[in-house]
Parts: C-alpha cells; sequence; structure tokens
C-alpha cells in the first residue's frame, strides 16, 4: 500500500526560476539545431560527430557512444545508418567481441567537423555565453554541478 504525501509544490521563485531554464534549454536546442541546419546535421548528428572526433583513433564501441549520447542503442543504430549514407562514418566490427560495434569517424566526417564547429561555437557564443558575464558563467556552472552530478548518478537508471 503507497503511503500518501503531501505535494511540495514550487514556490513562485521555484517556479519562475524552472520554466525559465525550460524555455532556455528548448529555445537554445531549437536555434543550435536551426544554425546546424545548413551544414545537413542535426543536433544528435553533431554531438556523435564530437564525441568520435575527441576519441581515441576517432571510434567508440556503439554501446559507450549510445551511453555518452544518451540514446537507445536501436536509435542510435539508425541514426548511423544515416550518418553512414551520408559518408560521415562508419561501422566495423569490434576484433574482441563479434557482437561489438564501433562507430568510426570517416575522413569526410573529420573534413565536416574542421568546417562546421567554427560555426557551431560561433553560434554557442552568440545565443547564449556572450550573452553572460564571467560572473554569470560561474555562477551557472557552480549552480548546475550539483544537478549534473546528481543526474550522471542516475543515468544507468533513467
Amino acid at each position: 500500500m503507497e503511503t500518501e504525501t503531501a505535494t511540495n509544490w514550487l514556490s513562485d521563485d521555484e517556479q519562475c526560476a524552472w520554466r525559465t531554464y525550460l524555455d532556455v534549454n528548448r529555445m537554445l536546442t531549437y536555434q543550435l539545431e536551426k544554425d546546424l541546419q545548413p551544414f545537413g546535421l542535426t543536433n544528435n548528428d553533431y554531438e556523435i560527430l564530437v564525441n568520435l572526433s575527441e576519441s581515441t583513433d576517432k571510434r567508440m564501441r556503439m554501446s559507450d557512444l549510445a551511453a555518452a549520447t544518451l540514446q537507445s542503442k536501436s536509435r542510435l543504430s539508425h541514426q548511423i545508418t544515416r550518418m553512414e549514407n551520408a559518408g560521415l562514418v562508419r561501422r566495423e566490427n569490434c576484433e574482441s567481441d563479434r557482437r561489438g560495434l564501433y562507430a568510426v569517424l570517416t575522413e569526410q566526417g573529420t573534413d565536416t567537423m574542421e568546417k562546421v564547429a567554427p560555426h557551431h561555437v560561433a553560434s554557442v557564443r552568440r545565443h547564449f555565453i556572450d550573452l553572460l558575464s564571467s560572473e554569470a558563467l560561474a555562477d551557472l556552472r557552480e549552480s548546475l554541478g550539483p544537478v549534473a552530478e546528481h543526474l550522471r548518478g542516475h543515468r544507468g537508471k533513467i
């Protein structure tokens, strides 16, 4: 039998902070995606390219890439197929595990990252970083750090 507990409703200030965060997250994600469209990329595509470009030998096991991008293995597999068709990545078998696969950044994928990254960084600056003071950015890191740590601890449970 479940015990009933009183709902701890958000105060007006908490509600305002929460809704402001949701609005900024949604609108910023939309704008960054819009700014990637001329390059034929989505935010998810770009995140995968970043992960692969920053990994050893520009490759990651598909299961690790799914975890890093918070995607199901099935969804990632479909996305990698689309990115393979665009020539950005390829799949390779994992020699140590016959069932395992790697996603590998291709030369075209590397060239795409080199071309797109400066535009993406400019977009992040224009729509986020440059709108905040260095103090506000420090406060943001300090404020959101505990939330990020908490959620990292729950990733396997989500």
